[in-house]
């Protein structure tokens, strides 16, 4: 106090010395106050719409095309096209697109996205769109999912210091949040007006968008330089490989999603079997959910001072806790109260897990280990949804969400225990620089 007020009487008042307000003061400007960045939000705010609202139009359209006793396993093969094929397209581009900076490597998937989609509604129209043609036009555009997340992330580590990587991360997530809370219902209002098929033509005119956007507000010369690599195509797992943490933090995340995905089994079954209510009830619940995990993405910023390693953690044995209600039978409201705090606690999880993998790798190999991160967990949930069935036709279906919950807590518990242990074993070579 002493010092402020000979700093004032002497006239030379600072900026370091004027207590920072709001906006100023809040984790989450110097991203939004980034030049770069700042150009490429909106276009990534309209393109997670279109993915919003697509999660509802490609299982829909699968509906209209498959017979109807085919429907149920053309829905499933739908949605799993338009997320699994992301794991051949780390391997078989790893070696052309290691080492590219963010912004090719997020434009190229868009890029991608956009024109088979919109191929799509053409042979729709043209009276060609067959089940297989639409399975397949969808494989082919989630080629590039893996490398455009890894694109993301990769942009964020270029453009901001190491310190604002976890509020980047975090505007990125509650991006997703916001588009997950809108673009369903949106998206079922125009099902309804035009059909699903046009849902998804305007899913593809947004990845059109954000395409632009990255070779428009992204300028040749303001792109970092890619890094000359000879790497394989299995490069980033190999750095995964042989960093203990890397490797530790991949198997958290997996395993994490992994014991979540019977809950999308469970769930519906659960309030229509057991508590014998109508799909409104599950919208209720999901909506629940996606609101918790958008006050939960606004909080992440506020945790860059955490030791991350413990919150990560932290997260997957909080969000075991706040299933508990579901699988005990709790009454509705209490039940629906945990899931939004479900979501709260599930939402900063990407960001800081990201935020690790930022700060333990290099420019160099970075997108190659963000790629490979990607493809390995964009198929722990649909893994352990086909688990869910065999689940539930067991256990029953709060049975199996009570199992869910205690299986998270106890993943969760051993995770802490392996931490601590790799934090007391002496230093073997790990990379990583928290």
């Amino acid at each position: 106090m002493l010092s402020l007020l000979l700093v004032v009487s002497s006239g030379r008042m600072t900026p370091a010395t004027v207590v920072r307000r709001f906006p100023y003061s809040s984790p989450y400007w110097p991203v939004l106050s980034n030049s770069l960045l700042r150009r490429i939000l909106p276009g990534l705010t309209v393109s997670a719409l279109g993915d919003g609202m697509a999660v509802v139009a490609v299982s829909w359209l699968a509906l209209q095309l498959a017979s109807p006793g085919q429907r149920g396993l053309w829905v499933a093969i739908a949605v799993a096209a338009y997320t699994v094929p992301s794991v051949v397209g780390t391997l078989v581009f790893g070696r052309v697109l290691g080492g590219r900076n963010g912004a090719q490597l997020a434009g190229w998937d868009a890029t991608l996205r956009a024109g088979t989609l919109a191929a799509i509604p053409v042979a729709y129209l043209f009276g060609a769109l067959s089940l297989g043609l639409y399975v397949t036009l969808l494989a082919v555009s989630s080629l590039l999912h893996s490398w455009g997340s890894a694109g993301r992330y990769t942009l964020i580590a270029e453009v901001l210091p190491v310190r604002d990587h976890l509020a980047g991360n975090a505007v990125l997530g509650i991006i997703a949040e916001m588009a997950t809370i809108g673009g369903p219902p949106l998206a079922g209002l125009l099902i309804s007006w035009g059909g699903a098929i046009w849902v998804i033509a305007i899913d593809a005119a947004t990845f059109a968008v954000l395409a632009l956007t990255y070779r428009l507000a992204v300028p040749a010369a303001d792109r970092p330089a890619p890094a000359q690599t000879g790497a394989s195509r299995t490069a980033g797992f190999g750095v995964i490989r042989r960093n203990r943490s890397l490797l530790g933090l991949l198997t958290l995340s997996f395993g994490f999603f992994f014991l979540f995905g019977p809950v999308y089994v469970a769930l519906p079954l659960y309030i229509t079997d057991e508590l014998h209510a109508s799909a409104t009830l599950l919208g209720t619940y999901y909506m629940a959910f996606g609101a918790g995990a958008l006050v939960g993405g606004l909080t992440v910023g506020y945790l860059r001072r955490r030791p991350l390693w413990v919150v990560t953690i932290g997260i997957v044995v909080g969000f075991g806790l706040t299933m508990l209600p579901l699988g005990l039978g709790a009454p509705v409201s209490l039940s629906l109260l945990s899931f939004a705090i479900g979501g709260a606690v599930w939402a900063p999880y990407m960001p800081t897990s990201m935020a690790l993998f930022q700060r333990s790798t290099t420019a160099a190999n970075r997108p190659q280990v963000l790629a490979a991160n990607g493809a390995v967990t964009v198929v722990a949930v649909p893994a352990g949804t086909m688990l869910g069935g065999p689940l539930v036709s067991a256990l029953g279906a709060h049975e199996t969400l009570l199992f869910c919950a205690i299986a998270i807590i106890a993943f969760g518990v051993i995770a802490t225990g392996l931490t601590v242990l790799h934090r007391l074993a002496p230093p073997v070579g790990d990379t990583e620089r928290e």
